[in-house]
């Protein structure tokens, strides 16, 4: 399976990465060159989140960073904490 954000689509994109040489115009220089060009993949920042579908099932999907912060998806509560809260709720009744 390719890692591939299920809310966005998001991907490996392809890209280069520039060597240059010398000094910049502003600083003083000549100018500044280009003398390589490399071939580079630009992945997304994925993580694996526990995200509530439409269903209400709880599954473990692969998200971008940026749809996480933008509130794109329901994170599904941590089990632990819904423990804590069913015991509290317990003991504030008895």
């Amino acid at each position: 399976m390719a890692k591939v954000c299920t809310v966005s689509g998001a991907g490996p994109t392809s890209g280069r990465k520039y060597k240059r040489r010398g000094m910049v115009r502003r600083k003083g220089g000549a100018g500044s060159k280009i003398v390589g060009k490399t071939l580079r993949v630009i992945k997304p920042n994925l993580q694996r989140v526990k995200v509530i579908d439409a269903n209400g099932t709880v599954k473990r999907v692969w998200v971008s960073a940026r749809m996480l912060k933008a509130g794109r998806v329901k994170k599904a509560p941590n089990a632990s904490l819904q423990r804590a809260r069913v015991a509290q709720k317990a003991a504030a009744k008895a």
